[in-house]
């Protein structure tokens, strides 16, 4: 992988310096006859100043170039699984040489292409000049707006859920979701997350669940939001499950007591919060009048390469998975719905996060795309069990807000979800 990362990088250097040398502005005959009759035209300062161009363009990017292969080496030699190495760093290189290497290759598959008409006409177009720079240049700054800007950008999405099976007295019972924050991604700046606290407080909600992913790969990475995150409020109070960043699986630990001491601490954070972690539990949510609903959290239970830590025998009697309680289960990975959930129980509405939409979202009116598709079915949003088909209940899936690997989102902007419970007659 290292090799290939490599060879498309200095691969694409090469034909772009040479595209610069050869075909931006090439001149379009050699005789000297025309070429008096350019200088005659007044078109020899034209000339040179392309040649000018042609040479600062090509030693600027040379340099740029070699300034990026560095940076590539540096990320490379970088620990990345011992527990005292900071992974932010790390992820800011690699990002930053991934906006010069995507639209390099965008670049060249374009310049590419401009050299088939070569085949019929002996000459080629300058598609790279005057298509492929163009749209590189886009690519370029839109992924430096995703990472500066666009991960920054919170939107709450609201969600009216109804249910035959919610007891009259939650009839308006307001329920915010929020997952996968990845609070070591931010390090010590605890400006966003306390600007995301104040909006979901804003909202007034009745209960809070986090659908997990607090951290990156250890706990410590929690310590400094503790007094931010113990700012969120709900009548009913916050609960949270635990996602597979969690369990401290990306770290080449020494022995597995401090593997477990780790995720010991990690839960002990968030119950400094006020947070209550349900892992592989449940609790009753009850009014005055007797109702109630039923909460559900599990471990995470992941497809592989991840682990299953979720056990539902354990989170809830096997006998009531299809009682007729309103039921919510938070389930950190969205799959565990697809495989087990769905099949399995009449579970009213499974929260989920975990996927991030792949921290790309693009959409039109009526239509919408994410690279998360590839490999995941149910990457965003509400899949109603009405349309489903084979499934007794509904997923919700959170986006998320944070990220990991690379820090930033375009159009996949950092998620609160506002529920409304109806009851459905």
């Amino acid at each position: 992988m290292v090799l290939l990362s490599y060879l498309v990088l200095v691969g694409t250097d090469l034909l772009i310096l040479h595209d610069i040398r050869k075909s931006w502005w090439p001149e379009r005959g050699n005789s000297d006859k025309k070429e008096a009759k350019r200088k005659k035209a007044g078109n020899s300062d034209r000339k040179e100043a392309r040649e000018r161009f042609r040479n600062w363009a090509f030693w600027g990017f040379a340099t740029v170039a070699v300034l990026v292969l560095a940076l590539l080496t540096v990320a490379i030699c970088l620990p990345k699984r011992d527990v005292t190495s900071d992974i932010t760093p790390l992820m800011w290189m690699l990002y930053t040489v991934m906006t010069f290497v995507i639209p390099q290759l965008i670049y060249c598959i374009i310049s590419l292409i401009g050299y088939i008409p070569n085949l019929w006409r002996g000459r080629r177009w300058p598609l790279g000049l005057w298509v492929g720079l163009p749209v590189a240049a886009i690519v370029f700054i839109l992924m430096w707006w995703g990472a500066l800007v666009g991960r920054k950008n919170i939107q709450e999405v609201n969600v009216d859920f109804s249910s035959e099976a919610l007891p009259e007295s939650f009839e308006g019972y307001k329920i915010v979701q929020f997952s996968d924050i990845h609070l070591g991604t931010w390090g010590n700046d605890t400006a966003f997350v306390s600007r995301f606290v104040d909006r979901i407080n804003a909202q007034k909600p009745d209960l809070i669940l986090f659908t997990g992913d607090a951290v990156n790969r250890v706990s410590d990475e929690f310590k400094p939001f503790i007094p931010v995150l113990s700012r969120l409020k709900a009548k009913d109070g916050v609960y949270t499950v635990l996602g597979n960043h969690d369990y401290g699986d990306y770290i080449t630990w020494s022995s597995e007591e401090r593997k477990r001491a780790n995720l010991d601490s990690l839960k002990s954070y968030q119950r400094k919060t006020g947070w209550k972690m349900l892992d592989n539990a449940h609790t009753f949510i009850k009014k005055q009048a007797g109702d109630s609903i039923a909460l559900i959290g599990v471990g995470n239970w992941g497809e592989p390469p991840f682990s299953v830590y979720g056990d539902m025998a354990e989170a809830y009697p096997e006998e009531n998975w299809n009682d007729e309680n309103f039921k919510i289960l938070m389930s950190h990975n969205p799959e565990h719905w697809n495989r087990e959930v769905k099949k399995n129980t009449n579970v009213d509405l499974t929260l989920s996060g975990h996927t991030h939409a792949m921290q790309m979202v693009f959409k039109l009116p009526g239509w919408r795309w994410s690279p998360a598709e590839w490999r995941y079915k149910y990457w965003g949003g509400l899949y109603d069990k009405e349309k489903e088909a084979g499934a007794n209940g509904s997923l919700y899936v959170n986006i998320g807000a944070g990220e990991v690997g690379i820090p930033m989102r375009i159009g996949a902007d950092p998620e609160i979800t506002v529920f409304t419970l109806h009851k459905k007659r």
